[in-house]
């Protein structure tokens, strides 16, 4: 196995008092430290707005939370939904000096936020920093080529199962959460390009087959996938 594929691989930096620990990314994430902090956010807290100077990056500690855009005309399109784990607002590392969307909690949650600066200094001195950082990127870059292709060809009735799906983990390496966060009927309509009554009517469908139920929230069975996967 090469240096490039092992996530393990750790940097040990010695000084005059002897070898520093290794370079623990999740310790990293975990906590407020140089050019870090911990933010809190109730539900229906922006984290960031349109058009606010974007000068550091963010990592959900926990929770989630929705990416929205506002057009000219004043229409608003849900373009992603993050959770714990995902890093969001990196446009900065690309030059880019105003948000380009805003960013909303759908949950209380807990956010850090790193500086450009110290971003940059991390992913230049710590290697498996880089590493973790662009598995992410290409991950999601992966997820928004998916996304495209499931707005283009798929249903709608197939694209609201997808996103239940998301939305509660299935298919990530964290054990599923089958009770969502409350969303709304019109937020999942925006996100999958159809009506609120057509999600629904879909969601009633959902519901009489047994692959969702309301007992507590929003709970989303793993047969559920038998949409998705039917041609």
């Amino acid at each position: 196995m090469s240096k490039a594929e092992n996530p393990k691989r750790v940097r040990t930096v010695k000084t005059k008092e002897g070898p520093l620990p290794p370079f623990n990314p999740k310790a990293f994430l975990a906590k407020a430290g140089t050019g870090r902090n911990i933010l809190s956010f109730q539900r229906g807290q922006a984290i960031f707005s349109q058009g606010d100077r974007a000068d550091a990056i963010f990592y959900v500690q926990k929770g989630k939370l929705k990416i929205t855009v506002v057009s000219k005309q004043g229409k608003e399109a849900v373009i992603a939904i993050l959770d714990t784990g995902d890093f969001f607002g990196e446009g900065c590392l690309a030059g880019q000096a105003k948000r380009m969307a805003t960013a909303t909690a759908m949950t209380d949650c807990e956010i850090l936020r790193l500086e450009k600066a110290e971003t940059v200094r991390v992913l230049h001195a710590e290697p498996v920093f880089s590493e973790l950082f662009l598995h992410y990127l290409l991950s999601r870059n992966i997820r928004i080529e998916e996304d495209l292709v499931d707005q283009l060809f798929n249903s709608s009735e197939k694209r609201l199962a997808r996103v239940l799906l998301l939305l509660a983990n299935f298919g990530k390496e964290d054990k599923p959460e089958p009770v969502i966060a409350k969303i709304s009927q019109e937020m999942l309509a925006e996100i999958i390009g159809t009506t609120r009554a057509r999600v629904n009517f879909f969601m009633n469908r959902f519901r009489k087959l047994g692959f969702i139920d309301y007992n507590g929230g929003l709970k989303v069975h793993s047969s559920l996938l038998n949409v998705v996967l039917h041609d």
